[in-house]
């Protein structure tokens, strides 16, 4: 099984990054805590304390279009919180 691993680069993350050392990703969702662990610690070479994942619902989003009301949903996806140890950080900007 793959598991994809994406960094999110928001404010809110951002903050949680500065206060907390704790990074946010989104990745597969039926990837678990220990495989994200693992992934982690393997591409960016840091020890992680502690994985929170939470699975975020998929949303009704709705438009008025010329042809009239188009109606779907937004994909649901999994969010991973990875602590990583004091004095440790990720540079997701190292290979760019």
């Amino acid at each position: 099984m793959e598991i994809s691993i994406k960094p999110i680069v928001t404010e809110k993350a951002s903050n949680l990054i500065e206060k907390l050392n704790r990074y946010t990703f989104a990745v597969s969702p039926e990837a678990n805590k220990y495989q994200i662990k693992a992934l982690v610690e393997k591409l960016y070479g840091v020890n992680v304390v502690r994985v929170n994942t939470i699975n975020v619902r998929s949303k009704n989003k709705s438009r008025w279009t010329k042809s009239g009301l188009l109606r779907g949903k937004t994909a649901a996806w999994k969010k991973a919180l990875v602590t990583v140890a004091e004095g440790q950080n990720i540079d997701f900007y190292s290979n760019i």
